[in-house]
């Protein structure tokens, strides 16, 4: 996730899934078919994009924010705090480049500039690129060719983070998610702020601290991140926006996309950084609670925190983060939902190839548009990895598909609507960041085959270090608000293991096997449809199982006017088993 409002779509999102379920879905990928040559053919053109994009960036808008690609010139829509897609060159090998961003970047940004900025936006652009940069400039300062690194990166992100803390002063703890850069919280500031908004800033503000010695920026994040948790419902469900003052919610529907996407990817990755307990016990009891009332099938769909009754049956691009989420799991890897991962990145990719991107927001079941949102800006994800070669040609197909549809002569364009392929002048920063970057790593993994690294929620790479497990003093860390811990479910168990299934309409959830007198399977194991004729009985209510639109059998129960959008809820044939739905072929 990322945005803590309406976020911009994501290929990057379905690239970094396939890439973290690649590596548990197959063998090596030199033993399976996919090439060394070819490989190396699809690396060189993800490299043609990468320069396309940002040499057009460089030439006609440097410094400036983001590249406007149809007319060749620039917008500061990130308050004139310019792009530092810089670091994205160490990943793809190019030290040259990169050693010149590290020295311009040091001579001439300031943070000491009357701009308001959104707290999410540049603590995930910023100040992450400023300490992904750091470490990365770090490393490889043996090999710059201008002298060593003197930590003027480390100074810069210092400066911003000291910027960042008037924002945290709050009867709650909760930050503003708007703050003077020069001034701090102005006068009859908004006190409205998103999930994601509060809940995503553990990351770039706790290595912030790790490295400075500093505790205050993960203090706050942290003492923020308590609150967040401590406000979610009795079914352990959050809601997508609040008051910062009050601590009240205000938005109660929520799901696992915009304004809340990546506070559940912030938890699993803050344990697997920080070696804390305590996000793993907020990380496994959100997810569970995630499995069981927003899941259907290989979709899901928002819901209300409060009673975890379905609120908008829609796929939105912000999804696309889940399936490579679900990646971390099993004993050994977390999570290990691998199954349940494959089938949604699967859904995903479908969508994808019918309209040869992935648009913003997609009511499922009756496959139109949600009104406004046809657009598509860019993909992005969560961590990539490198093996199955079905999803190495998934990443063919992205690519093809964005060569095809988005690159224009002065860089790449985003779409301002699917349904007619028209472009939008707009190239933004996680194209490089994200999508690039992830698509490169798809096809050469040399960048991580040395050092592990996650990947925060705009790309930036921050490695993964013993040392950083060591917690500081206990009287750095405010204890106002504790997590609680889930007694129940055994820690580290998959939510397929402890059997979480979707909510139906009976109001219980998925059992244990029995017999049914009057159940017949559907067709195929599948589930999958042409006609009514596919689908057999239900095992519970013996009714007669119908052909969706979206081609897969269930029972259905429409609630308002069809042609108007419905809400739907299906039951498998076998209640002992999840949804198994229509897959890619």
């Amino acid at each position: 996730m990322r945005s803590p409002g309406r976020r911009l779509p994501a290929p990057a999102r379905l690239v970094a899934a396939a890439l973290l379920l690649a590596a548990l879905t197959g063998g090596a990928v030199g033993a399976d078919g996919y090439g060394r040559a070819r490989r190396v053919y699809m690396k060189n053109k993800v490299l043609e994009m990468f320069y396309h994009a940002y040499d057009n960036y460089m030439t006609y808008a440097f410094p400036h924010d983001e590249l406007k690609p149809l007319t060749k010139s620039f917008t500061d829509s990130l308050s004139e705090l310019g792009n530092l897609n810089v670091l994205n060159l160490v990943v793809l090998g190019n030290l040259t480049e990169f050693e010149r961003g590290v020295l311009w970047l040091s001579e001439n940004l300031t943070f000491d500039v009357d701009a308001r900025i959104n707290l999410f936006e540049c603590n995930i652009r910023l100040l992450g690129g400023l300490i992904s940069a750091h470490i990365l400039a770090k490393d490889y300062s043996s090999q710059f060719k201008h002298g060593l690194y003197q930590d003027q990166l480390l100074r810069l992100a210092e400066s911003l983070g000291n910027r960042f803390l008037p924002a945290f002063e709050t009867p709650t703890g909760l930050p503003y998610s708007w703050i003077n850069l020069k001034y701090g919280v102005m006068e009859n500031e908004t006190t409205e702020t998103s999930t994601s908004g509060c809940g995503s800033l553990i990351l770039e503000m706790g290595v912030l601290s790790r490295l400075t010695g500093d505790s205050r920026y993960e203090a706050a994040a942290l003492r923020a991140l308590r609150k967040l948790w401590s406000m979610r419902s009795s079914l352990n469900l959050v809601g997508t926006t609040l008051d910062v003052f009050t601590g009240k919610w205000i938005q109660y529907s929520s799901g696992i996309g915009a304004g809340v996407d990546s506070f559940y990817e912030y938890l699993i990755k803050a344990y697997i950084l920080f070696g804390s307990d305590e996000y793993w016990d907020m990380f496994h009891s959100a997810y569970l609670a995630v499995q069981k009332y927003f899941r259907h099938g290989p979709w899901y769909h928002e819901a209300d925190m409060r009673t975890g009754e379905a609120t908008h049956w829609q796929l939105t691009s912000l999804q696309a983060f889940w399936p490579g989420l679900q990646f971390y799991c099993t004993e050994q890897t977390l999570l290990g939902d691998v199954t349940a991962a494959n089938l949604s990145h699967r859904e995903f990719y479908n969508i994808w190839q019918r309209f040869g991107v992935l648009p913003e927001r997609y009511t499922v079941f009756n496959q139109v548009f949600v009104n406004g949102e046809q657009k598509y800006t860019r993909l992005r994800s969560t961590i990539p990895c490198v093996l199955n070669p079905w999803y190495l040609e998934v990443g063919e197909t992205i690519v093809r598909s964005l060569n095809y549809y988005t690159k224009v002569d002065g860089g790449f364009a985003s779409i301002r609507d699917v349904s007619t392929m028209k472009l939008e002048d707009h190239q933004h920063s996680f194209f490089l960041s994200e999508t690039c970057k992830y698509l490169f790593l798809l096809y050469d993994d040399s960048f991580l085959r040395n050092q592990n690294y996650i990947f925060t929620t705009e790309g930036h790479p921050l490695p993964i270090r013993s040392t950083w497990h060591e917690k500081f003093p206990a009287a750095y860390v405010p204890s106002n608000w504790t997590s609680v811990k889930d007694e129940i479910q055994p820690i580290r168990a998959s939510a397929l293991s402890s059997q979480v299934c979707p909510e139906t309409i009976f109001g219980r959830s998925v059992g244990t096997p029995w017999e049914s007198a009057c159940h017949v399977p559907d067709a195929h194991a599948s589930h999958r449809c042409r006609t009514d004729d596919d689908c057999g009985i239900e095992a519970i209510t013996c009714k007669k199982r119908t052909c969706s639109m979206a081609g897969y059998c269930g029972l259905f129960f429409y609630n308002g006017n069809k042609s108007s959008g419905f809400s739907m809820i299906m039951r498998t044939a076998n209640t002992s088993r999840l949804l198994q739905l229509r897959t890619a072929a």
